[in-house]
């Protein structure tokens, strides 16, 4: 080690061999979990459930469900809004899965120094 050199903070003493280690395990943990993400799923709901949309953990739209009694107006305008509504929200109950998944394993940077 070269003369004068201070280990960054947060680093533990004897070398980065532990450290090292502890962020291969976090990333092994990572995948398993980002691989669940990709079979869970997470339904949404607009217009009182007429329009229904799927999405699994990984933020991918699974299916979209429309019930056939909306498209009698042929208000393609509400259809599209519901739609989007829909998505957006399965987007986000997607999104707040994979925080609440990944969230014990990503707090584990904090203590190695992140």
């Amino acid at each position: 080690m070269a003369k004068g050199f201070n280990r960054p903070m947060g680093m533990p003493k004897g070398g980065s061999g532990g450290m090292m280690q502890q962020i291969k395990a976090m990333q092994d943990q990572m995948q398993a979990i980002q691989a669940k993400l990709e079979e869970e799923t997470v339904t949404a709901s607009a217009g009182g459930g007429v329009v229904k949309v799927t999405m699994s953990g990984t933020q991918h739209c699974k299916a979209v469900e429309i019930d056939p009694e909306l498209l009698k107006d042929g208000d393609v305008e509400m259809l599209q809004d519901l739609i989007v509504s829909a998505v957006n929200l399965a987007q986000e109950k997607a999104s707040q899965l994979a925080n609440e998944r990944m969230g014990p394993v990503a707090g584990g940077l904090s203590g190695l120094g992140f």
